[in-house]
């Protein structure tokens, strides 16, 4: 008998059976332990954003900010962490109901210092004040009660005192205390001033933010500087002696925006005096040299390029004399917090280039930047400690950015408020992307493909537009790129021109030419997205906020291709917005006046006197209150569609400025994105 036909006994089957058995349960224990489901609208109030990373003097703790939100409550919070060097302990500072920000270590270490608007209704009016944390133990205690709040503020060397921005009060807070005002409603806003409106400002007055010297121990405040101007960014020499700050000075500041770096002895009454005399943004967050002989700062362009603005960095003499450009040889964009080296050799700061940011280093003597960080990733928020390691945050496609140690050469995490959230949740495939436009123009994004995607298939592919426009789409973690692509959506995040990262030229090569060279690149990238075959040509979706509405609405008038929309905070109407927002220096200075450049204006104007040529269903959204990009520009172009016959649909959000901040209407915004797109894109789902 053939041994292949002898029949297993009862037992040998039993043994084989528990053991396959057994296979399936490692199997299924296994794919339990690995298996992650999509991101979904709900983990949008789950994330944890991490802010503000600011080394102990002693070098042993990290204070940092956590921003969280409350859903029941429908608002955000931030409160005070603190992490140890190590990494091996994170320890919650502050549970209050009100949000406390920007923490600064006393220099000794005793006490952190945080901005806080808390007590009673008539104490939050006065603005955020400055609360003392004793690190010894206590409840946090305040030290301030200015009337305007407290902007900004830095401690003195010594620990002894303070240097704070306040803004000066509006009568109009008080109305009962007004000449010839004594009713309980609001008196008339009246307004002379050339720039007259900002967005969450709103109408501007002739009111101005100064610096303040606060006596820690005294409790006693007293102005250091006055006048028609505001002043800002305040630093202490290393001395303790002088204050260096920025301020726009010139004659009228509001046609002429041309801030400079001053400098001002730390006693009341002291004569301010002026360092630097660029026309243009001098400024950034300053930093003086270790032996208080140079003061850095970021030189700006001219400023008729304002919206295209490429800082550089440089350094004065604090005593008076040129300024020393370092970086003239990068065609990037630089930006701090600027760190000296504790031996004044070099400067540390952080680059803008193509799609990421690192950490660069020069000399003072200038010559070439070196890289301090690597890969496909975003850093900011840079500090020194005692030991000269770099403090950061730093973060990437699929991690949304935490505290980090930069310790030669290698990024350390210190914090982890997201891990367990993500741990359970599949990302998406986020990729460089290049195109070459129509006339020849290399033009790089982002493409992000759904976890799932296979290369056999089409897919329904979104062009989603950047705002700006001077700025990047970059490696970052987006929620809003990863909940289409979980959605079965390809994301295209395209940085056409107009865009930050590719240089000066690249920055300024839409001045005063809108809705052109921009729809020649993100038409390109879609072009290229389709012929690579991963877009599916019947089923292309456009949308952005900002000035990536303003695009959408270009885009659409120039292509029929889309067959969805949404534009959010856009305008069309260009000639409508003039003395409607807040750009009237960019608009006369780039554009010109419509009187005497109406043919420029109507040029840029298109997509409105274009509007028959849109066939594309538009979802048009905006914040009822935004100064920024007014709902008007939605209103206009929802309106010329509804009565051309094109679907479309109108959203305001009560009481929204130019970005929404209200969680539910966050929430309520992405639904009504993706039931828009699967509408017209899905249109079987």
């Amino acid at each position: 008998m053939s041994p292949h036909r002898i029949k297993p006994s009862a037992r040998t089957r039993l043994i084989v059976l528990i053991g396959a058995l057994a296979a399936v349960a490692v199997v299924l224990s296994a794919a339990g332990q690995t298996t992650k489901r999509p991101i979904s609208l709900d983990d949008l109030f789950k994330i944890r954003s991490v802010g503000d990373p600011q080394r102990s003097p002693d070098g042993k703790w990290v204070a940092y900010t956590v921003g969280t939100t409350d859903i029941e409550k429908d608002k955000r919070d931030t409160d005070l962490w603190m992490v140890s060097w190590d990494g091996a302990e994170e320890v919650r500072l502050t549970s209050s109901l009100d949000g406390e920000s920007t923490p600064r270590w006393s220099p000794d270490g005793r006490y952190l210092a945080f901005l806080t608007s808390r007590g009673t209704e008539e104490e939050k009016k006065l603005g955020a004040q400055i609360w003392l944390l004793d690190r010894r133990g206590g409840e946090a205690q305040r030290l301030t009660e200015i009337k305007g709040g407290v902007a900004e503020y830095a401690w003195s060397p010594d620990g002894r005192r303070l240097v704070i921005v306040s803004s000066d009060q509006d009568p109009a807070d008080e109305p009962e205390k007004m000449e010839g005002w004594k009713r309980k409603t609001k008196p008339p806003i009246v307004i002379d001033r050339y720039h007259f409106k900002q967005d969450r400002a709103g109408y501007l007055k002739r009111l101005d933010s100064h610096l303040w010297l606060f006596d820690i121990a005294g409790r006693k405040a007293e102005p250091l500087t006055a006048g028609p101007y505001s002043d800002t960014s305040p630093v202490w020499s290393p001395d303790g002696a002088r204050i260096a700050f920025v301020s726009e000075r010139g004659p009228d500041p509001d046609r002429a925006p041309d801030s400079n770096v001053f400098v001002v002895e730390a006693r009341p009454g002291a004569e301010v005096k002026q360092l630097t005399t660029h026309e243009g943004p001098d400024g950034g967050r300053l930093a003086w040299s270790p032996d208080g002989q140079w003061i850095a700062f970021l030189l700006g362009d001219e400023p008729k390029f304002s919206a295209y603005n490429l800082n550089r960095l440089a350094v004065v003499p604090s005593a008076g004399g040129a300024p020393k450009l370092l970086t003239e040889t990068l065609d990037r964009a630089v930006s701090g917090p600027l760190l000296w080296s504790p031996d004044g050799k070099n400067l540390t700061f952080l680059v803008d280039d193509d799609r990421v940011v690192y950490v660069g280093r020069v000399s003072v003597g200038g010559g070439l930047i070196e890289k301090m960080t690597a890969g496909r990733r975003t850093v900011s928020n840079i500090s020194l400690g005692p030991d000269a390691a770099i403090t950061l945050l730093a973060g990437t496609a699929t991690e949304v950015a935490e505290v980090n140690a930069l310790e030669n050469g290698r990024l350390r995490r210190l914090t982890h408020q997201n891990d367990a959230l993500f741990a359970g949740i599949e990302l998406a495939i986020t990729a460089d992307f290049t195109s070459k436009s129509k006339d020849g123009t290399v033009v790089n994004g982002l493409i992000v493909k759904p976890a799932s995607y296979s290369p056999e298939t089409l897919y329904p592919t979104l062009l989603r537009i950047h705002g700006g426009p001077n700025g990047q789409d970059e490696w970052s973690f987006s929620f809003e790129r990863e909940l289409f692509a979980a959605n079965g959506y390809v994301v295209l995040a395209i940085n056409y021109r107009g865009s930050s990262g590719r240089g000066s030229a690249f920055q300024k090569a839409i001045y005063a030419d809108w809705g052109h060279k921009e729809v020649i690149d993100l038409l390109g990238a879609v072009d290229q997205a389709v012929a690579m075959k991963i877009a599916d040509p019947a089923r292309l979706g456009i949308g952005g906020w900002s000035y990536g509405g303003i695009l959408t609405n270009y885009t659409i008038a120039s292509d029929t291709r889309f067959k969805a929309a949404t534009s959010g905070a856009g305008s069309a109407l260009q000639l409508s917005m003039y003395g409607s927002d807040q750009y009237i220096r960019q608009y006369e200075q780039e554009i010109g006046v419509p009187w005497k450049a109406a043919d420029a204006w109507l040029r840029i104007s298109y997509p409105f006197f274009r509007a028959d040529r849109i066939k594309t269903p538009t979802l048009f959204l905006g914040g009822e209150k935004d100064f920024n990009v007014p709902i008007v520009g939605g209103e206009q172009m929802y309106q010329a569609l509804k009565s051309l016959g094109v679907e479309t649909e109108l959203v305001v959000y009560p009481g929204q400025f130019h970005g929404l901040t209200t969680p539910s209407y966050i929430r309520d915004r992405y639904e009504r994105y993706l039931a828009w797109y699967d509408k017209f894109l899905k249109p079987g789902k």
